[in-house]
Protein backbone atom coordinates (compact mmCIF):
# COMPACT_ATOMS: atom_id res chain seq x y z
CA UNK A 1 0.00 0.00 0.00
CA UNK A 2 1.24 3.47 -0.72
CA UNK A 3 -0.07 6.90 0.15
CA UNK A 4 1.60 9.98 -1.19
CA UNK A 5 2.69 12.68 1.25
CA UNK A 6 0.91 15.57 -0.48
CA UNK A 7 -2.30 13.98 -1.78
CA UNK A 8 -5.11 11.93 -0.30
CA UNK A 9 -4.68 9.03 -2.74
CA UNK A 10 -3.91 5.41 -1.88
CA UNK A 11 -2.82 2.93 -4.55
CA UNK A 12 -2.38 -0.83 -4.18
CA UNK A 13 -1.86 -3.79 -6.51
CA UNK A 14 -4.60 -6.39 -6.04
CA UNK A 15 -2.16 -9.31 -5.94
CA UNK A 16 -0.17 -7.56 -3.18
CA UNK A 17 -3.20 -6.93 -0.94
CA UNK A 18 -3.56 -8.83 2.34
CA UNK A 19 -4.91 -12.29 1.43
CA UNK A 20 -7.36 -14.37 3.47
CA UNK A 21 -8.79 -17.84 2.88
CA UNK A 22 -5.67 -18.96 1.04
CA UNK A 23 -5.76 -15.99 -1.34
CA UNK A 24 -9.42 -16.45 -2.36
CA UNK A 25 -10.16 -12.99 -0.90
CA UNK A 26 -8.07 -9.83 -0.67
CA UNK A 27 -8.75 -7.13 1.92
CA UNK A 28 -9.15 -4.28 -0.57
CA UNK A 29 -11.11 -1.99 1.76
CA UNK A 30 -8.48 -2.13 4.48
CA UNK A 31 -5.54 -1.88 2.06
CA UNK A 32 -6.95 1.32 0.55
CA UNK A 33 -8.21 2.74 3.84
CA UNK A 34 -11.85 2.91 2.69
CA UNK A 35 -14.27 3.62 5.54
CA UNK A 36 -17.54 4.37 3.70
CA UNK A 37 -18.33 0.84 2.42
CA UNK A 38 -17.04 -2.73 2.48
CA UNK A 39 -14.90 -3.94 -0.41
CA UNK A 40 -12.99 -7.14 -1.11
CA UNK A 41 -11.52 -8.71 -4.23
CA UNK A 42 -12.40 -12.37 -4.69
CA UNK A 43 -10.43 -14.68 -6.98
CA UNK A 44 -12.34 -17.95 -7.26
CA UNK A 45 -10.73 -20.93 -9.02
CA UNK A 46 -12.34 -22.62 -12.04
CA UNK A 47 -15.63 -24.39 -11.26
CA UNK A 48 -14.95 -24.16 -7.51
CA UNK A 49 -17.85 -25.24 -5.29
CA UNK A 50 -16.56 -23.73 -2.04
CA UNK A 51 -18.32 -20.35 -2.15
CA UNK A 52 -21.00 -20.53 0.54
CA UNK A 53 -24.73 -20.07 0.03
CA UNK A 54 -25.38 -17.11 2.32
CA UNK A 55 -27.18 -13.84 2.89
CA UNK A 56 -26.51 -10.70 4.93
CA UNK A 57 -29.75 -10.48 6.91
CA UNK A 58 -29.91 -9.25 10.51
CA UNK A 59 -28.44 -12.54 11.83
CA UNK A 60 -25.34 -12.60 9.57
CA UNK A 61 -21.81 -11.98 10.90
CA UNK A 62 -21.82 -8.81 8.73
CA UNK A 63 -25.52 -7.95 8.97
CA UNK A 64 -27.91 -5.89 6.87
CA UNK A 65 -25.72 -5.14 3.90
CA UNK A 66 -26.47 -5.21 0.22
CA UNK A 67 -23.69 -6.23 -2.11
CA UNK A 68 -22.64 -5.34 -5.64
CA UNK A 69 -20.50 -7.77 -7.60
CA UNK A 70 -18.31 -6.38 -10.39
CA UNK A 71 -16.55 -9.09 -12.46
CA UNK A 72 -13.01 -8.08 -13.42
CA UNK A 73 -12.01 -11.23 -15.34
CA UNK A 74 -13.38 -14.70 -16.02
CA UNK A 75 -17.01 -15.64 -15.44
CA UNK A 76 -19.34 -17.17 -12.89
CA UNK A 77 -22.98 -17.94 -12.26
CA UNK A 78 -24.73 -16.00 -9.52
CA UNK A 79 -27.39 -18.25 -8.00
CA UNK A 80 -30.05 -16.21 -6.19
CA UNK A 81 -33.25 -18.06 -5.34
CA UNK A 82 -34.51 -19.65 -8.56
CA UNK A 83 -32.51 -17.27 -10.77
CA UNK A 84 -29.16 -18.01 -12.39
CA UNK A 85 -27.34 -14.95 -13.70
CA UNK A 86 -24.11 -15.13 -15.67
CA UNK A 87 -21.50 -12.71 -14.31
CA UNK A 88 -19.00 -11.44 -16.89
CA UNK A 89 -16.73 -8.37 -17.09
CA UNK A 90 -18.58 -5.24 -18.14
CA UNK A 91 -21.60 -5.85 -15.92
CA UNK A 92 -22.57 -5.39 -12.28
CA UNK A 93 -25.06 -7.26 -10.09
CA UNK A 94 -26.71 -6.01 -6.88
CA UNK A 95 -28.00 -8.46 -4.26
CA UNK A 96 -30.20 -7.37 -1.34
CA UNK A 97 -29.37 -8.19 2.29
CA UNK A 98 -32.03 -10.88 2.77
CA UNK A 99 -31.43 -12.65 -0.56
CA UNK A 100 -29.55 -15.93 -0.34
CA UNK A 101 -26.80 -16.04 -2.96
CA UNK A 102 -23.96 -18.22 -4.14
CA UNK A 103 -21.28 -17.63 -6.77
CA UNK A 104 -20.19 -20.60 -8.89
CA UNK A 105 -17.09 -19.81 -10.98
CA UNK A 106 -16.96 -20.78 -14.66
CA UNK A 107 -14.27 -22.81 -16.46
CA UNK A 108 -11.65 -20.03 -16.18
CA UNK A 109 -12.63 -19.00 -12.65
CA UNK A 110 -13.53 -15.41 -11.81
CA UNK A 111 -11.97 -12.36 -10.21
CA UNK A 112 -14.56 -9.92 -8.94
CA UNK A 113 -14.84 -6.85 -6.81
CA UNK A 114 -17.45 -7.23 -4.06
CA UNK A 115 -18.80 -3.99 -2.59
CA UNK A 116 -21.01 -4.03 0.49
CA UNK A 117 -22.87 -1.47 2.55
CA UNK A 118 -25.90 -1.02 4.75
CA UNK A 119 -28.91 0.52 3.00
CA UNK A 120 -29.75 3.97 4.31
CA UNK A 121 -26.25 4.96 5.43
CA UNK A 122 -25.39 6.72 2.16
CA UNK A 123 -27.24 9.85 1.04
CA UNK A 124 -27.01 9.85 -2.76
CA UNK A 125 -26.77 13.27 -4.42
CA UNK A 126 -29.81 14.10 -6.54
CA UNK A 127 -27.81 14.21 -9.79
CA UNK A 128 -27.05 10.45 -9.44
CA UNK A 129 -30.73 9.47 -9.68
CA UNK A 130 -32.00 8.00 -12.97
CA UNK A 131 -33.06 10.75 -15.37
CA UNK A 132 -31.79 13.61 -13.20
CA UNK A 133 -29.84 16.42 -14.88
CA UNK A 134 -26.06 16.08 -14.52
CA UNK A 135 -24.17 18.41 -12.22
CA UNK A 136 -22.86 21.60 -13.76
CA UNK A 137 -19.51 23.17 -12.83
CA UNK A 138 -19.85 26.43 -10.98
Amino acid sequence: MSKTATTDVTVAMIDEMDPIHGGIARRARAELGVTAWGMQVLTLPPEWDGYPLHNHDATAFDPNQEEVYIPLSGSATLAAGDERIELVPGMMARVGPEQHRQIVPGPQGIRLLALGGRPGTFAPPSWTELGAPPPMPE
